[in-house]
């Protein structure tokens, strides 16, 4: 079974402009590298469908749905924080990028693919359950968890985040839920500055100084995260795949490598195999270098697709 990549146009259109870092480029950078290493070609290709309202509302109030709903301009932008921003076609972009992780979750579970990586944006993990923050607008891994809880009766799924940015908002949604297990490593201090005191049983997050390198963060995988997935035994993996902590990302601070994304890759495939039916779903969220965004998700997908 080949692995799916899922996008859709309308995340190209959605663009906060003024030089904003989480800009249409990314997406191209990604595609573009994908094409030139050959991969490309070899992926699944599917087209995102809209998340619906009911999908929404298993991880987002129904009041801050209205909001955004109702705050979509139809010209010009409108600000929901200080780094981000709605365009005419940003509502539908926020709702086809959650869509394609929910389609993602139906196709790894109907064993229509072992997994899946969705290039879409604006991405999703600062999104919390009534708020925007940091570029995100729905929480697209989290919608697509709340899918594969609800709709598939799974008992336990894990998220992954290697993002250089603690996903707050994932945490405020399944910080007590313990079906839900999300391992973190991200800088800090840095923004959103929490993660370094909210840990459970299931919140597994692993604060790296500024700086770190890929081997700290192998350090930090191997003896935090891996241990605590074995014990919970996933039956699906998310991937809150950020890369921008790697060393040519002047936002992040930290000094990861295309290797190391691949390496973790590789330890959560092997988790997945192990525990999930071999059941990976990986949704982009950070990385703003757009030339080391495109090697280090061609890095992760070779890994997933074991080209």
């Amino acid at each position: 079974m080949q692995t799916i990549y899922l996008t859709h146009p309308i995340c190209l259109k959605h663009d906060m402009e003024h030089d904003h870092p989480e800009c249409p480029a990314r997406i191209h950078a990604i595609e573009d590298q994908l094409i030139s290493s050959g991969l490309l070609s070899f992926l699944n290709h599917l087209q995102a469908e809209k998340v619906t309202r009911e999908q929404l509302l298993r991880v987002h109030s129904e009041s801050y749905i209205d909001s955004i709903f109702t705050r979509s301009p139809q010209s010009g932008l409108v600000q929901l924080d200080g780094d981000t921003a709605m365009n005419s076609y940003t509502l539908d972009a926020a709702l086809y990028a959650a869509g394609a992780a929910v389609k993602a979750v139906d196709w790894v579970m109907g064993q229509l693919a072992e997994n899946a990586f969705c290039n879409v944006r604006p991405p999703g993990h600062h999104a919390g359950k009534e708020r925007a923050s940091g570029f995100c607008i729905f929480n697209n891994v989290a919608v697509a968890a709340a899918h594969a809880l609800d709709q598939y009766g799974l008992q336990r799924v894990a998220i992954a985040d290697f993002d250089v940015h603690h996903g707050d908002g994932t945490e405020n949604i399944f910080h007590d839920d313990p079906r839900v297990m999300l391992c973190s490593t991200f800088r800090h201090p840095f923004y959103p500055y929490c993660g370094d005191d909210s840990c459970n049983e299931h919140i597994v997050n692993v604060p790296l100084k500024a700086g770190a390198s890929g081997e700290d963060f192998r350090t930090a995988v191997s003896q935090q995260w891996l241990p605590a997935l074995q014990r919970f035994q996933p039956q699906l993996i998310f991937i809150s795949a950020g890369f921008d902590a790697h060393r040519e990302d002047d936002m992040g601070g930290l000094a990861l490598r295309e290797a190391d994304y691949a390496w973790v890759t590789e330890e959560l495939k092997a988790l997945a195999e192990q525990y999930a039916e071999r059941r990976i779903v990986s949704v982009l969220e950070g990385g703003y270098a757009l030339h080391a965004l495109g090697r280090s998700v061609a890095a992760h997908i070779k890994v997933l697709s074991g080209l």
